[in-house]
């Protein structure tokens, strides 16, 4: 009897013990920022990914892009949660939007989050909102087509954020992960400059 109750308190030891599923996602489309591994870590951190303890090694990759055209985003989900994606393009990481604010409900484990707000016209540094909302899991990678402002940017920043909904706190990005690219936009002389980004260069 003794050694039941010693193995059924064990199990509920381990059971505390198992970490609130993470879900993962690998930027492939344009090349990341810094090296990521088989799941995409490092990418906890806001605002480009990394960790506090691994900043995440550079790849010194500028993707070249043209102002005005469209920009092929592709990323593969290596863990599932639901949940949705952002992007957004900035001068400066300095310059990228903070994380929305979640919706969250109390658990025995701390918060949980619920949703996330999603922008249905979004506005500059953001380019895109709400981008592969899903419930499942989905084996091939997310894939869009992604409108680039018509600017000049000598290494702008585009980053991709991922919430996770029915997720556990992330203490380094909150119910997100983030990745980021880095992107050399040359304005197209026959279009209209973007005026919205007014510190690209």
């Amino acid at each position: 009897m003794k050694s039941a109750v010693v193995l059924f308190l064990s199990m509920i030891g381990f059971a505390l013990a198992v970490p609130v599923a993470e879900a993962h996602f690998k930027l492939l489309a344009p090349e990341s920022a810094i090296v990521e591994n088989a799941l995409g870590d490092p990418q906890k951190a806001g605002p480009c990914g990394g960790t506090a303890a691994d900043a995440g090694t550079p790849t010194n990759i500028i993707n070249k892009v043209r102002g005005g055209q469209k920009l092929h985003l592709k990323v593969q989900e290596t863990v599932f949660h639901p949940g949705h994606y952002r992007v957004s393009l900035a001068a400066t990481r300095a310059e990228l939007p903070a994380d929305p604010q979640s919706v969250t409900r109390d658990s025995a484990r701390g918060p949980q989050s619920v949703s996330a707000p999603i922008d249905k016209e979004p506005k500059a540094p953001v380019l895109a909102d709400g981008l592969f909302v899903h419930t499942a899991k989905v084996a091939d990678a997310f894939e869009s087509d992604i409108d680039i402002p018509n600017i000049n940017c000598a290494k702008c920043t585009l980053q991709v954020v991922e919430f996770m909904a029915e997720h556990g706190l992330n203490r380094e990005g909150g119910f997100f992960y983030h990745h980021c690219a880095d992107v050399q936009i040359t304005a197209d002389p026959a279009k209209p400059i973007d005026k919205r980004w007014p510190s690209a260069k």
